[in-house]
């Protein structure tokens, strides 16, 4: 068995805590999966704090990888891979992040970390965030499930953001840093299926890594319904229309993708992001001491793995060739 930092259980990451900052950790519309867990964390008595990254899916902003701070306007930096987004905050070419629209319905600043700076750059900027914001609880919430995979998945799409966090999540957690890993609407993204998914949450549970579970209410998923008219998502909705009744299968992502409609696509699994890590995560740990994207990319090459750059690279240059 694995050891964790102490303490490991999801009560006592919660009962010392005040403040939680809760990233979206697979950027766009993640950000909507991660108010789910930041209701549940204040049901807990927490103030919570919102954030995401500076990585819109290609349908919304066409140029390949995540804005860095010279691509974007109406920011305020406290980091060069960490800034506060507002209302009206969008990249040099107009398109509006998701926190955008966020900050947007809940009148305050959602925080953007970009991931140009491989792990290195987001531990650093998320240090910098939890003290700015006096956060002593950090959470991530990856929609869909597909930061517990092993890189072996015919099914991944995008290993890059998810092993590029995770990584900087279980350093920030083997710093000390209270730290807790979220897996909202399992298999809503259509990358890996509820069977991988189930088998690798088994995987985490052997090792200790299983630290609770929570599920949307009707409260929240009202809340969510509302959320979604104003920020556009596929994989976040997919739990909340589970949340009222859907069933079956559903496509997704200009119908390339299909996903399970049940009942549990409601629940979000809190996790161990060092037992993760180190029981499934070959990506994660490919990726980690990197201090760039190219270099955490090139790293993911070289344990045969293709990410979302390198598709929207792909997609970027036959766009230009038509």
């Amino acid at each position: 068995m694995i050891k964790t930092p102490s303490p490991s259980t999801l009560e006592d990451l919660i009962r010392p805590s005040s403040r939680a900052l809760v990233i979206g950790v697979g950027g766009g519309g993640d950000v909507v999966g991660a108010l789910a867990t930041a209701r549940f964390l204040e049901f807990c008595g927490l103030e919570f704090f919102l954030g995401g990254l500076s990585w819109e899916r290609s349908v919304f902003d066409p140029i390949p990888g995540p804005r860095s701070l010279a691509e974007v306007q109406e920011v305020r930096a406290i980091h060069p891979y960490a800034w506060f987004a507002n209302a009206k905050s969008r990249t040099t070419t107009g398109v509006l992040f998701a926190e955008s629209r966020m900050a947007g319905i809940y009148g305050q600043e959602v925080l953007l970390i970009d991931v140009n700076g491989g792990v290195q750059g987001v531990v650093q900027g998320l240090e910098v965030a939890l003290r700015e914001l006096r956060a002593d609880l950090l959470v991530g919430v990856d929609v869909g499930g597909d930061s517990l995979a092993q890189g072996d998945e015919p099914g991944l799409r995008s290993p890059l953001a998810d092993s590029i966090m995770l990584s900087a999540y279980a350093e920030l957690e083997r710093r000390g840093q209270r730290t807790l890993w979220g897996v909202f609407g399992y298999g809503s993204d259509g990358e890996m299926t509820v069977e991988e998914i189930e088998l690798a949450l088994n995987k985490v549970a052997k090792d200790g890594g299983l630290l609770g579970a929570w599920a949307l209410t009707p409260k929240v998923t009202s809340e969510l319904e509302g959320v979604i008219r104003q920020v556009p998502t596929e994989a976040s909705a997919v739990p909340v229309e589970c949340a009222r009744g859907a069933w079956g299968e559903k496509r997704i992502r200009q119908d390339q993708r299909r996903v399970k409609l049940t009942p549990l696509t409601t629940l979000t699994f809190f996790l161990s992001p060092t037992v993760v890590f180190h029981t499934l995560s070959r990506p994660g740990q490919a990726v980690s001491g990197s201090s760039s994207l190219e270099e955490a990319n090139e790293a993911l090459h070289a344990i045969g793995l293709k990410t979302e750059l390198d598709l929207e690279r792909e997609k970027y240059q036959s766009g230009k060739k038509k």
